[in-house]
Parts: structure tokens; sequence; C-alpha cells
């Protein structure tokens, strides 16, 4: 395992001064690289060669560095050069789906900025729900195997899998049915079905709260909140009842966008609440426990109920709705506050304070 003497000991070599932000050109890079860019930071875009024109397009990278695939990230060759180049390292989701956390925990000695550790549990379900029910929060039930399933029933995939191959059931046949479909559309393979986690479906409304656990200020800020636009589920709405009977379709729940939300104010204190609640269990599970950003995934119900399905603790995709205009961030910070711009300041002021090794692992 990496341990933090050793990030030390790579960061002792770096002319801090002289600082670069570097990420995988995906997911929420172009947040990522914004808010670097407005903080006076270089950086650093590792991408694949057909990514390569968002990023021309986008000028926000200082260099680009091009894989063939995101695991050449942990060839010694290429880590060598990122540490030449005073990188730190700004994980996403991206990180999680294209490498296992055995590879970020062992294998990637680049300075990341965040608590790598927590990557592991939050990729482990079983991890998660320890966590979350450590914190005191509402979560939905889950079930063990097909068999047990008696209400509505969401499929999912661990890891960072952007709602791919997700669906919903309602009884084990239900479920058996539906998983020979997916796999016959290509949206699970048989191998996925092993590692399929299911979760009560609680009706609400999906909210999806974004925080910033702060070591510099000791504090957990929220910053925004957003809702995932969702193919083909949010689709299906449009066609009339009786064409959706007649063509029985199973929707899918991947992700193709996001929009940003502005919640009733009466709903703030309990989600402030949440959000301080999981940063204060993490600090005993995976000391010194969330650093910087980090997204429950929530159902809001009709009496006002928070229920806590997920957690990502790191950059999710939903906060590059607030680039520029997220007004919660507006609120603590004035203008032109997002959370790529938030985690840049956080690395700014730690160096400045010397105490970069306090929020990198």
């Amino acid at each position: 395992m990496i341990t933090r003497k050793k990030i030390s000991q790579i960061l002792s070599s770096y002319d801090q001064e002289n600082l670069a932000i570097c990420t995988l050109g995906s997911h929420s890079a172009l947040n990522i690289f914004k808010g670097a860019k407005e903080e006076g930071f270089k950086t650093v875009c590792v991408c694949k060669e057909n990514d390569k024109i968002l990023y021309k397009k986008f000028p926000l990278a200082d260099e680009i560095l091009i894989v063939r695939e995101f695991a050449d990230i942990l060839k010694p060759n290429f880590q060598k050069k990122l540490t030449q180049l005073n990188t730190i390292l700004i994980p996403h989701g991206s990180f999680t789906a294209y490498l296992n956390t055995k590879q970020l925990t062992n294998s990637l000695f680049v300075p990341m900025f965040g608590n790598r550790q927590l990557l592991d549990w939050e990729a482990d379900r079983e991890k998660q729900k320890q966590w979350l029910s450590n914190a005191g929060l509402k979560l939905p039930k889950t079930f063990q195997k097909p068999e047990q399933i008696n209400t509505l029933t969401i499929a999912k995939l661990p890891g960072a899998k952007g709602g791919k191959g997700y669906f919903l059931s309602n009884s084990p046949k239900s479920f058996r049915k539906k998983i020979k479909e997916m796999i016959r559309r290509g949206l699970l393979s048989r191998k996925d079905v092993r590692l399929i986690h299911l979760q009560e479906y609680v009706l609400g409304v999906n909210v999806y709260p974004h925080y910033f656990s702060s070591i510099i200020n000791r504090d957990v800020e929220f910053l925004g909140v957003d809702k995932r636009y969702e193919s083909a589920v949010d689709a299906i709405g449009r066609l009339p009842a009786s064409e959706q009977l007649e063509i029985g379709i199973n929707p899918t729940y991947t992700i193709v966008g996001n929009i940003p939300i502005m919640l009733r104010e009466s709903l703030l204190p309990e989600l402030i609440r949440i959000g301080e609640s999981v940063v204060k269990v993490s600090n005993d599970i995976a000391p010194p426990g969330v650093i910087g950003p980090f997204c429950l995934e929530t159902v809001i119900t009709d009496n006002l109920d928070v229920y806590v399905f997920e957690i990502s603790a790191r950059i999710v995709a939903g906060t590059n709705v607030g680039i520029g205009i997220s007004p919660y961030a507006y609120l603590r910070y004035g203008e032109n506050m997002y959370m790529g711009r938030r985690i840049a300041l956080e690395i700014k002021q730690a160096a400045k304070q010397k105490k970069l090794g306090e929020i990198v692992t």
C-alpha cells in the first residue's frame, strides 16, 4: 500500500512554487482544468487520441499526454514524467471506472488530492453501506440475492458506470427476465450479473448534493445540487402509456447529462447535517477522512425524508453544472466559484501554508 510517508518523500522533491494540476481527460476534466487555470496553476491532461479534439477545442490544458488506455498512467516511466512536472492528480469517476482500487492504492505513486483509501470504500457496496449506516443516515433496503426481491428494486453495477446497465424489477421472475433482455441488448455481460447490487427503489425525487471537506478551513462546505438526465428512463415519459405497454420496453439509466437544482431552503439544514455526519465517520474508517469534494446520491420522498443510497468520495460530473454559476457556491464565495476552482483554491492555500502533505495521499 502506498503510504503517506512515501507521498511526502515524493512531494519533497517537487518545486512547490510551480505545481501542476493533472487529471484524466474525461468526466469532469474541463471543470478541473478551468478552476486550476483561474487559480494560476499549470495543467496537464492525460487523454486518449480520439478525445484530444475536446481539449484542443477548449484550450485549458497546458500539456496533453496521449495514452492508449488510461491504465498507462501506471507505467513507471509515465509516473516519472508526471512527478517531474510537479503534478498533483485530481481523481474523478474515470479513475475508479478504468483503474481498480488496488491499482490506485498500491501502484499509483503520483501525489493525489484527496484520500485515496476512501475510493475503495466508494467502490465496495458493503463498505459504503457500513459507512453511511454509521453516519446515522436513512438507507434503502438491500437484497443479497434475487430470490429475496419482494418490492420494486433497482439493480446496479459497482463503480462509476454512469448508470449503464441499471434496471428495475419487482420479483425474482421479473429480475431473471430483465437480465436476459439486458444481456441481449449488450447493456450487461454475463460476467456482470454476479456483481449486481440489489437495492430497494425508494419513490421520490433524486437529488445529488455536492460537498467540499476542507482540511485547511476545517469545514464541510455545501456547494451545489444537481439531478441526472438519464436515457432511456427520462425518454419513456414522452411516449403515451398505451405505446409503452405495447412495446414493453425495459428502460435503463445511462446518464447523458446533469441538470442544476435550487432546493427549497427548509431541506438544506438536513442535507448539511448528513454531509457533516459522513465526514465525521470517515475520520474513523480512513483517517484523515474525506479530503475535498464528495457527493451523496439521495432520494427525497413526499414526506421530505432524505434517503441516501450512494456516496462518491471525489468530484462528480454533476458539479459541471455549477461552472461559473453555482448558486450555493455564490452564496458562500461570491462570483465564479465552483468545484473545480474550489479544489485548486484548497491546493493553493495548502501550498502557501506548507500543508500540502495534509491534503494529498
